[in-house]
């Protein structure tokens, strides 16, 4: 029987790629998005496409719902769905703390819950979830974001022992840059702070799209990362974590430098960076 995927956020980038990759594969593909009009491409070449806000618990029943309904089975989820918050700790208001949790965090916890008793039912199973080199390297201005993604992190570790029993697999896909746009939406979340104007230098770096992510030296494309979620679902016992791409894998050797060091290095890029506006 054809294995089944849901995947989350496809509307471009990673999202779009992920759901390509699997229907070459063969796979029975699920791909929604906030907009259906965003994946109406998708259904074209042969996928199932929804409507699916991860923050909203009734859309992920539905979506559940609707797939075991229609194929009895969900073999791979892969949460995708996510943006960046970038701003200096202290400029990010609360509430946008709480979207960026929302969407980062929650969604994929709300998804998981739902579909994991059908995996369980069937002992078999895996959750891909796409976190980020962000999710193990804090970086200064884009704290909020890592903090989703470490959030991230941490529930996946946790969640992994806890279903093995069951045959199914947790999986984290960890990139580093990739050639989306992902930093014109990241841009778009700077524009809508209220600047303390404590923080020149640091935002004279975010505004650098290719310093948070934007392409530039070291990025990677969305199909390396979709294939690698795909080599993820096809594995009978796959790995914990799959870093993306050269830069990411580099960065990962951060987490080995003491914080001081770690501090002082980011201190000197922001103030080059002050220097040069």
């Amino acid at each position: 029987m054809t294995e089944t995927v849901l995947i989350t956020g496809c509307s471009s980038g990673i999202g779009r790629e992920t759901a390509h990759v699997f229907l070459e594969d063969g796979w029975e593909v699920y791909a929604t998005a906030r907009n259906p009009a965003d994946i109406q491409a998708l259904g074209e070449a042969g996928a199932n496409i929804g409507t699916l806000d991860v923050t909203d618990e009734d859309d992920v029943e539905r979506t559940v719902e609707r797939i075991i309904d229609e194929q009895g089975r969900i073999d791979c989820l892969v949460n995708n769905a996510g943006y960046a918050q970038v701003g200096p700790v202290e400029d990010v208001p609360v509430e946008r703390v709480e979207e960026q949790f929302e969407v980062n965090v929650f969604g994929p916890h709300r998804l998981a819950r739902e579909v994991l008793p059908h995996m369980r039912e069937r002992r078999t199973g895996t959750i891909v979830n796409v976190s980020s080199v962000a999710g193990r390297v804090a970086t200064p201005g884009i704290g909020i974001y890592n903090g989703s993604k470490f959030a991230m992190e941490g529930i996946s570790d946790a969640l992994r022992p806890e279903v093995d029993e069951y045959g199914i697999d947790v999986v984290l896909v960890e990139p580093g840059p990739v050639d989306t746009a992902f930093a014109e939406r990241a841009n778009d979340e700077i524009d809508g702070l209220e600047r303390s104007g404590a923080y020149d230098s640091l935002y004279s770096v975010l505004e650098d799209t290719e310093a948070i992510g934007g392409g530039g030296p070291g990025a990677v494309e969305p199909r390396r990362v979709a294939e690698t979620i795909l080599d993820a679902a096809n594995l009978t016992d796959p790995a914990a974590r799959y870093p993306v791409g050269q830069v990411a894998k580099v960065s990962l050797l951060a987490r080995f430098l003491p914080a001081k060091l770690q501090d002082k290095l980011y201190g000197l890029l922001i103030s080059f960076a002050g220097r040069v506006r």
